[in-house]
This record gives C-alpha cells, structure tokens and sequence, in this order.
C-alpha cells in the first residue's frame, strides 16, 4: 500500500510494509529541518519483529520517521514497490549524512549512549573530520525506564550542550522509548532531529568493523557479525529476524 501526503508542507510519499508505515524514504525528507522535532527510527527486520508483537514499539514507528534500514525488508519493499523512489538508510551511515549537514550549516550534534569509549572516539573522530561542535554522554548502564536522577542527568548534559541534533545508541526500543518519553523536552532545547543509532557509535569509531559491502548488499551483515563476534544475543537477534517473512507477507 501506498499513499501521497504532506507533512510540514514536504510532499512525498509512505509506504505499508508489514505492518508498519514508512515515511523516512530519503535523505532529503530526513534533513529537511522543520519547526517540530523530527524522530528517525532506522527499521531493520528485528525492529519489523519487535514491533509488531510490541504496541507501543509499533505506534511510536507508525507516528514519526521510519526508514527502511535492513537490506532484506528493503529488498522486499523495494520488489513490491518498484516505482516509488526511496533508500536503505541506517544510522551507521546516515551519521555522516547529517555530520555533512551540520558543516554546511553549523549546526551541533550530540552522541547519547553506546559504550563510554566508543562515543568519546566516535564524537572526536566526526570532529576532527567534518570540524562540527560535537559531544557526548554515555551514561552507566541502567535498564528503562530510568529513574528520575539518572534521567535527569542525561537531560541536564544535554540542555548544557543544546544540540541540533541527537544521536540516541541505547539499543531498540530502549533508545525510541527514551526519546518518545522524553520528546517534549528536546523539541522545547531546540533538537530538530533525534535518531536511534544503536550501534552507531562502535562503527563510527571503530570498536567494531561492518562487514565488506558486498556482504551488506546481499543481507548477510547480522551473520558476518555474528561470526566476527559470536555472542548469544546477536545469534538470538538473527533468529528473531527470521520471523520478518511472516509479517512482511501479511496482508
């Protein structure tokens, strides 16, 4: 299914796929600034799973800005769809796209979450590339929802820095509960725009390496990871992605 419509006087289309709705096609829809915040969610199949078996998960993809992030359900979109114009995009290379945008426009970024030193080399490396004003915070390890000290922190080293945009790696959904729950406070700081990156940050800064492209072209790239890192949760992920032909052949 397919619809046109406008949103923040932006005409362009989204697209029902398994279940969800998917408004984040391109780029240029994802860095058109707007007065409102602007919430990216990059979907990939473990994402399409969770949501359709969490409400929440599913309202809060269905409300903003999804992208089509995993080379599987975009393949299959993509077949399903073959006129309609729109992109894979993920956080671990949209991160550039917006690093490109803050340069041209001067414009801060902040790095929320993903592991103490990764987010330090990710925020000097992007730095020290693009010459951008860039910080960021990864908290101790809490499960969510926070308390409110430990969420007041996060939101007092935010305000502080007032970015334009914010990078969010606390894992999916953890990362789009944090930034539902708490989306009227980084609209009132002035955030434009605040993305899920998962992560983002570990292969910004090199702690963990993507796989060679081709193997990223063909949807192999949870699998490579899993061979380059063989740990429970990430088999438990593939195995749970699985379950994306199911819903995404549902009518």
């Amino acid at each position: 299914m397919m619809n046109e419509i406008k949103f923040n006087e932006i005409k362009f289309n989204e697209i029902k796929f398994a279940n969800l709705i998917f408004k984040g096609l391109t780029k240029a829809i994802l860095l058109q600034e707007s007065d409102k915040l602007k919430f990216v969610i990059t979907v990939n199949a473990e994402f399409i799973v969770k949501a359709n078996e969490n409400e929440r998960f599913k309202n809060i993809i269905n409300s903003n800005y999804a992208t089509f992030d995993g080379q599987i359900p975009y393949m299959m979109a993509k077949n399903r769809h073959p006129n309609i114009n729109f992109e894979k995009i993920s956080g671990s290379d949209f991160i550039y796209n917006v690093c490109e945008y803050a340069e041209k426009y001067n414009k801060k970024i902040f790095l929320l979450g993903g592991y103490s030193d990764s987010n330090k080399l990710a925020a000097e490396k992007l730095k020290k590339m693009f010459g951008i004003e860039i910080d960021g915070f990864s908290p101790p390890y809490k499960s969510y929802p926070f308390g409110k000290e430990h969420n007041d922190l996060i939101l007092e080293r935010i305000a502080k820095f007032r970015p334009d945009f914010l990078f969010v790696g606390f894992g999916a959904p953890k990362q789009e509960f944090w930034i539902d729950d708490n989306k009227e406070f980084l609209e009132n700081i002035g955030v434009k725009l605040a993305i899920g990156s998962g992560g983002t940050f570990e292969m910004v800064s090199g702690k963990f390496k993507r796989a060679p492209e081709i193997i990223q072209k063909i949807g192999l790239e949870r699998i490579w990871r899993f061979i380059i890192e063989p740990k429970w949760f990430r088999l438990k992920g593939i195995l749970v992605s699985l379950k994306v032909f199911y819903y995404a052949y549902q009518k």
